[in-house]
């Protein structure tokens, strides 16, 4: 099991977690336009209770993406910093695959369509099929109306969990899909104790990361600037 600090600053909540032989450390707070004060003492925090220095890390994960366009590069510059530093590779991690796997794991969801509210009247989306702890992807991750969420034919008859602020736009989901939901919780953010997760399952099937330097944001929506009506 590697060792692994992950970061999360895509959404109004700040987190960071640390796994260590199957052991996670972490700290998540809901701070809107905190992210750059919280995120570095967070990081201090987990290392200490771990009792591992950032030398002994094997990589670090942050939230890629989608969110906050501003919140994903908060998370990507810190830890670029962090992974510069020590001379570690850099793992990004979706944050609509840490909502389905927070759904799966608090939940028990097998079946999680994840989304966040991108504004502009859309939401960022992808579903998933989970067991024991795996994502297999069921829908890729977009940006759309929320008019226009579809479904592979196979999965209709598939009871769903709907799980982050992209929910709570409900009202504009098609009918079919709306049906087809056992449950939805729209006030669900993703956090840096899933993404970890993640990041040790990639670890253990042979994903490194990447140089620091290659970090690039999944912002999904080429516009990363606000569009007035």
């Amino acid at each position: 099991m590697p060792t692994l600090l992950a970061l999360d600053a895509s959404s109004t909540a700040c987190s960071c977690a640390l796994i260590r032989d199957q052991l996670i450390v972490q700290r998540f707070e809901i701070a809107p336009r905190e992210h750059t004060r919280l995120l570095l003492p967070m990081v201090d925090e987990v290392l200490a209770e771990a009792g591992v220095s950032l030398g002994q890390l094997d990589a670090v994960a942050y939230g890629q993406g989608p969110g906050s366009f501003t919140g994903l590069r908060i998370a990507a510059g810190v830890a670029q910093g962090l992974a510069y530093g020590a001379d570690l590779p850099l793992m990004g991690v979706s944050t609509l695959e840490a909502l389905a796997l927070a759904a799966h794991r608090k939940w028990h969801a097998r079946h999680v369509i994840a989304a966040l509210d991108a504004r502009m009247d859309e939401i960022y989306v992808g579903a998933y099929h989970c067991l024991d702890g795996a994502l297999t992807v069921a829908l890729e991750e977009r940006v759309m109306p929320p008019s226009q969420l579809r479904l592979p034919k196979a999965d209709h008859a598939i009871e769903w969990l709907g799980i982050g602020s992209g929910w709570q736009l409900l009202s504009g989901i098609p009918v079919d899909i709306q049906a087809a939901l056992a449950q939805t919780l729209p006030d669900e953010l993703p956090a840096a104790e899933d993404l970890v997760r993640l990041a040790a399952t990639s670890w253990e099937r042979g994903a490194r990361g990447s140089a620091p330097h290659e970090v690039v944001p999944v912002y999904l929506r080429d516009e990363v600037a606000w569009r007035k009506a």
